[in-house]
């Protein structure tokens, strides 16, 4: 699943390409990536509507239209391209129809991906970002202390629980703890000052350094011109079962915590 690192590369990426371009029209060929408005609104409403900017809020997408935000959640596979006189392919859903000629496709094999059309002076009132935490980058210590204080639930799962923390994925829960040498079955309510201090540096710390190498490519993500992210060689554990910790060489495991694979250091995170 794109992450907020990955996310932020794919908006990096297409305010690069479609900036300033305006939307003629849209086709949709899987009406369930559209939760709202209705089908024939959004239709009607993206129509002559230009891309004035584009921008990310945890692991949403925000398009910034003339009267209207388009959020838009990738989710396990979704994928945009740019794209110009090719066959529309199996598994591109929605094709906006760009005055320039070109075409903003979304791919989602899985068809997991969501769509919102909201008007920008309904952005505060309604929609999926009224439900998001902080972004990392806006972590401070006592933040986490309220949101952590007799959680008895495992550090891992409250680190993917996006109404605290915006964005953080499987992928980048695993690195943040390990680097913090915290076990992810640990009960969120034991997590000490100390150890709260190490989660916001080392989120900050993982985040940027995969958002400077265009995130990770786990399974099929790609950015949106089909770059791979180069981050996935500097992972330490996750997706590194059975492999030598980088640390002290102790096999790393992989364990189920609440539903997630979870790979951690047995010596590094007792």
């Amino acid at each position: 699943m794109p992450e907020l690192p990955e996310v932020e590369t794919v908006k990096n990426t297409l305010k690069r390409l479609t900036l300033n371009d305006t939307i003629k029209s849209v086709d949709i060929y899987h009406d369930n990536i559209i939760e709202y408005p209705s089908i024939k609104k959004f239709k009607n409403q993206i129509k002559n509507q230009t891309i004035r900017d584009i921008d990310r809020r945890g692991k949403w997408l925000i398009f910034k239209l003339d009267d209207y935000y388009l959020l838009s959640h990738l989710r396990m596979e979704g994928k945009y391209f740019l794209k110009e006189n090719e066959p529309k392919e199996k598994h591109e859903h929605v094709v906006f129809k760009l005055k320039s000629g070109k075409e903003l496709r979304y791919r989602d094999t899985r068809k997991f991906g969501k769509m919102h059309l909201i008007e920008i002076d309904k952005i505060n009132n309604i929609g999926p970002l009224l439900y998001l935490g902080l972004e990392p980058w806006d972590l401070t210590e006592d933040y986490l202390l309220n949101s952590f204080r007799n959680k008895r639930i495992p550090i891992k799962t409250i680190l993917l629980d996006q109404s605290i923390i915006a964005g953080i994925g499987n992928i980048y829960a695993d690195e943040i703890l390990f680097l913090c040498r915290i076990n992810p079955l640990k009960e969120t309510g034991l997590i000490t000052k100390k150890e709260i201090v190490n989660i916001i540096a080392n989120t900050i710390k993982v985040l940027g350094e995969a958002i400077t190498k265009g995130g990770t490519t786990i399974r099929s993500y790609q950015s949106s011109e089909g770059v791979d992210g180069l981050f996935q060689q500097e992972l330490l554990v996750h997706n590194r079962e059975k492999e030598a910790c980088k640390k002290c060489e102790t096999i790393i495991k992989k364990i189920v915590v609440r539903g997630r694979g979870t790979y951690f250091c047995p010596k590094c995170q007792k």
